[in-house]
């Protein structure tokens, strides 16, 4: 069981950034590979970015490519999303997720192949 928990959202304006944060428990992070998604009320939950249990590669949704970015901290089972000149149109409820390695590379931007989410954390960009 991977417990998720994110932080870091808020309100900002058009060219800020944010930093998201996303802390998970058990002591096999390194296992799983880890996704941001996003979601507006009443659709369905969107791929942003993953990043695999080594973290040594990385996939972006076009529309953030340049401007956001994922990482991970493995020894601080945390994984983070830079997100710098934010515009109004990624105002949304991020999601991170957990998703076993092993299917990484076939189903990172799949949601429903994720096995473990957290909470969610609201971003609003205003213009």
């Amino acid at each position: 069981q991977v417990q998720l928990v994110e932080s870091g959202g808020g309100l900002v304006q058009t060219g800020d950034s944010l930093r998201l944060s996303c802390a998970a428990s058990g002591r096999t992070f390194s296992s799983y590979a880890m996704g941001w998604f996003r979601q507006a009320p009443g659709t369905e939950r969107l791929f942003v970015a993953a990043i695999s249990g080594s973290g040594r590669t990385t996939y972006n949704v076009v529309s953030v490519k340049g401007r956001f970015t994922i990482s991970r901290d493995n020894a601080k089972n945390t994984v983070y999303l830079q997100m710098n000149s934010l515009k109004p149109e990624d105002t949304d409820v991020y999601y991170c997720a957990a998703l076993d390695d092993s299917r990484y590379s076939s189903s990172y931007y799949r949601a429903t192949m994720y096995d473990y989410w957290g909470q969610g954390t609201q971003v609003t960009v205003s213009s």
